[in-house]
């Protein structure tokens, strides 16, 4: 198990949460006062890690939803494998496959053979963040 509960009225933007089984990071968060029937609803619209898909989720404040534990690690650029990297990593010296970030260019340029990179680990996907130093 690889996420948590949090309740929906403590997160914000900025935040992640998972919407569909998807990891998304809320991008706005909004909540509409108590109405006569019920309690506050929040409107949470997110952008899916992996896929970069909008989301949205309306429901009550107080509603419990999964939260994606993100494990942060630091690895190393092995191969290029066309859109992929074999990436091997520092803690636990073990290889893995991932694919390229194709929404930034640049990053995606830059990882060529013995460059440093740190990336999440997100529901058992790895996931390329940035450029280590």
């Amino acid at each position: 198990m690889s996420y948590s509960y949090a309740s929906l009225g403590d997160l914000r933007k900025g935040s992640y949460v998972i919407i569909d089984g998807e990891p998304c990071r809320i991008v706005e968060y909004s909540t509409a006062k108590t109405g006569k029937h019920g309690s506050a609803k929040a409107h949470v619209v997110a952008v899916s890690v992996f896929t970069g898909q909008k989301k949205t989720l309306v429901a009550p404040v107080d509603t419990k939803v999964q939260v994606p534990i993100i494990e942060k690690r630091v690895g190393q650029v092995i191969a290029d494998l066309g859109n992929n990297v074999q990436v091997l990593d520092m803690e636990t010296y073990e290889t893995l496959e991932m694919s390229k970030p194709t929404d930034e260019p640049q990053l995606a340029e830059a990882l060529k053979p013995g460059v440093n990179i740190e990336f999440w680990v997100i529901l058992g996907k790895p996931l390329i963040v940035r450029l280590r130093s």
